[in-house]
């Protein structure tokens, strides 16, 4: 005969269990919608051949974050990690065929700020990758050096949309500000934050919360 107590426990696990994968299956999906949040912006630069003033910065942003989270999920550094995994690979496509639409129709000067940007962050990367490995020997020591520089980055992603702000205001138009990139970044918040107190995930706990 089960006891009352042992009921509870096993009770308790399987709803934590249900939750858990809610809300990670919530989170990929949500973290979809923030990488597809640019496409009307990119339709708009397409169908004119022309990126206005468009700013790449939240997607320069973006992929240095997704191109992060990546290495962080990797099981030489943070295992049992996969759906981090493939929810930013997802996105870092997602970016770099962004970035590839900014660089077509932007002037030289966009141009060589996208390859400057793109090319300074694979060389991040790979001296990330390089330190982690070398001089970091356990998991824990691995997650916490990538953890944290995913929390830093993770911060830079979500005030790049940020940057056209004195547009903003100068014009008084919100024409140029990415509003549904802006709305996908904080559902995107809400849910990760709730996957990383469920699974208490430290880093991807405070690369989302932000003081006001």
């Amino acid at each position: 005969m089960v006891s009352a107590d042992t009921a509870r426990t096993i009770l308790g696990i399987i709803v934590f269990r249900i939750l858990f994968v809610m809300f990670c299956f919530a989170g990929n999906v949500i973290s979809f919608f923030l990488f597809a949040s640019p496409l009307p912006t990119f339709v708009k630069i397409y169908k004119k051949m022309a990126v206005e003033e468009f700013k790449p910065d939240p997607y320069i942003a973006t992929a240095m974050n997704c191109m992060l989270w990546i290495f962080y999920g990797l099981p030489m550094v943070h295992p049992d990690s996969i759906l981090v995994v493939t929810i930013n690979s997802i996105g870092l496509a997602m970016e770099l065929i962004y970035l590839s639409i900014f660089f077509l129709y932007a002037p030289n000067k966009g141009r060589a700020k996208v390859i400057g940007w793109v090319a300074l962050e694979i060389l991040f990367l790979g001296v990330v990758a390089a330190c982690t490995l070398t001089l970091r020997k356990t998991h824990a020591q691995r997650s916490d050096l990538v953890g944290i520089l995913c929390v830093i980055f993770g911060v830079l992603m979500y005030a790049s949309p940020l940057t056209v702000m004195r547009k903003v205001i100068k014009t008084k138009s919100v024409k140029y500000m990415p509003f549904y990139l802006s709305l996908a970044n904080f559902l995107n918040g809400v849910i990760w934050v709730t996957y990383a107190l469920i699974r208490f995930d430290l880093y991807i706990l405070v690369r989302i919360y932000k003081p006001k």
